[in-house]
């Protein structure tokens, strides 16, 4: 006993002695150059952890353990590989403390970063040991104390993420006992992280095997489907986001129609009760838009009568200045997939709507966000169309927005795609719009055309008025899930312009040049006499970079 508390006395020793400089994320970051670590650790903590018994001198194994984690970038990885096998057997051991650091410090060397940020250990490195990883951590859920134990479900997401393909084989047995978990915790959930890792490690499970295999997204759906219904059903508040955020990547995962599964529950997503609750709103959004994008002929065609609830809940979201931006979200995913012949009858509700919001409560925000809807909107349905709109809702607006929201408002819209949709959309309006060339709006066509140009060249106006760094947070009575983004459910950024243009400036030459085919000497006289220099500079770049010239 003395010997064991003096060898537990020395490495505290060598630890405090070693240590200068630590943090949380990296462990010891700066050493003291006189203790030699890598010597120690061959010599007097590997011989700990080589013990036939896992479960024998808990406190020197826990010791040692923590020596990998604190010294892991001291340590040479020749000696990080050597203690793999060591801390996965460790994870059966009986101590809650043992199998916890066990699980850590795996956790840990899985994210260490090696030349080019790849992995410090590699999946191949992996490979002999792939096994008996999984099956030691699904086991170690099961000892006494750690049946919800957190560092053990993040070292399982993480093996997952750092093994890849690797686990495919291993995946019919992990995806049931995760459901398995799942379905036990769901009854009392009571471990926020233990939770969110179990949900990160489903995740996981569909994107790698789904890449390999896209069929295999039915068997996920049948294994997961059950416990998914029990969750809504019980009303597992903590759970729901979740639950609605593996719904979205497995239906994102469909290649064709939406199948008759999710098409049963479309009409109670709708349902006002589930948007009441602030953390169902961003993976609600997601998960519709995700219906719109793989199915929005068939909600066309056989729920024509849920198109009305769609837009209620568009109309709830942009009534608040905390979603507005979520209610744009799945306004575009209407506009853009919707036919257009199912939405025709809404289109000019959908604007007073927005121009109401507009009136009553701008912000920034809403501006941006309006901005790349009606770009959008000219995209899709064509740049007379929105004139048309526009003035139907009251003579000469079409110009107002131009003039009042659209020339000096959009160097504020940030984001690759979000301007790409506005600089097609404006190119539109300039080069599409008969109105644009023979009417009172000729006037704005200089102006447009220079705030596109600002667009492109110009930084972004990132300023915001003082009155909108307090807005007033709304009231939302009771207690209140939050909404937690699983990471490996994200969703891959959308082009809706990427198939149809390639680089905007040159688009706008080209559509430029066509424009002044049909009008000959009209545009080049408006550039001469209007357009500032800089401008003119910049565009007569993109005449010669698209490899055309104006009439």
């Amino acid at each position: 006993m003395l010997i064991l508390c003096c060898k537990n006395a020395a490495i505290y020793l060598v630890t405090s002695l070693a240590s200068k400089a630590q943090t949380q994320k990296h462990g010891i970051t700066q050493a003291n150059e006189l203790v030699n670590l890598t010597e120690f650790f061959v010599n007097h903590i590997q011989p700990d952890l080589k013990s036939a018994t896992v479960n024998e001198f808990p406190v020197l194994k826990a010791d040692g353990i923590k020596y990998i984690m604190i010294f892991r970038n001291q340590v040479p990885k020749e000696q990080l590989l050597v203690s793999i096998p060591l801390l996965i057997n460790h994870l059966q051991a009986e101590s809650i403390v043992v199998h916890t650091y066990a699980a850590h410090a795996l956790e840990r060397l899985f994210t260490m970063r090696g030349t080019n940020n790849a992995t410090l250990i590699t999946a191949a490195e992996m490979a002999p040991f792939v096994e008996v990883l999984l099956t030691n951590l699904f086991k170690a859920l099961t000892l006494p104390g750690s049946s919800e134990n957190e560092y053990i479900m993040k070292a399982i997401m993480r093996s997952f993420s750092l093994l890849q393909e690797s686990i495919i084989p291993y995946i019919p047995s992990v995806i049931t006992q995760l459901t398995q978990k799942l379905l036990a915790v769901s009854k009392n959930p009571s471990k926020p992280h233990f939770n969110h890792y179990m949900f990160e490690s489903i995740c996981l499970s569909i994107r790698i095997t789904c890449k390999a295999n896209p069929e295999a997204v039915g068997s996920f759906e049948e294994a997961l489907f059950l416990v998914f219904t029990e969750i809504l059903q019980n009303d597992v508040q903590e759970f729901i986001p979740y639950v609605f955020q593996v719904m979205s990547l497995l239906l994102e995962m469909h290649k064709n129609e939406i199948p008759s599964s999710y098409m049963a529950l479309f009409p109670h997503l709708l349902q006002p009760v589930l948007w009441e609750r602030t953390g169902n709103i961003p993976p609600l959004v997601r998960l519709l838009q995700a219906y719109l994008e793989r199915g929005a002929s068939t909600i066309a065609s056989a729920a024509a009568d849920k198109i009305p609830g769609l837009l209620g809940v568009f109309q709830k979201l942009i009534a608040s200045k905390a979603n507005d931006h979520q209610g744009f979200y799945l306004l575009n995913s209407i506009i853009e997939h919707m036919p257009p012949e199912s939405v025709d009858q809404y289109r000019k509700q959908i604007f007073i709507l927005l121009f109401q919001r507009l009136q009553n409560s701008k912000t920034t925000k809403f501006i941006k966000s309006f901005l790349v809807f009606i770009n959008l909107y000219c995209v899709r349905y064509g740049a007379l169309a929105l004139q048309e709109i526009f003035d139907s809702i009251q003579p000469k607006m079409f110009g107002m927005v131009l003039e009042k929201i659209i020339i000096p408002e959009i160097q504020k819209v940030s984001g690759q795609v979000e301007k790409k949709i506005c600089a097609v959309g404006i190119t539109k309006i300039l080069t599409e719009c008969p109105p644009m060339m023979d009417t009172e709006y000729t006037k704005l066509w200089i102006p447009l055309l220079q705030a596109l140009i600002g667009l492109f060249e110009l930084p972004e106006d990132d300023t915001i008025p003082d009155e909108e760094h307090f807005i007033d947070i709304e009231d939302t009575p009771g207690y209140q899930t939050a909404f937690s983004q699983l990471a490996f459910a994200g969703k891959k950024e959308h082009d809706p312009v990427g198939q149809m243009v390639n680089n905007p400036r040159i688009h706008l030459a080209q559509s430029l040049h066509k424009l002044s085919t049909a009008c000959p000497g009209r545009v080049l006289s408006m550039l001469s006499t209007s357009l500032n220099a800089e401008a003119l500079q910049y565009l007569q770049g993109y005449l010669q970079a698209a490899s055309v010239s104006l009439l």
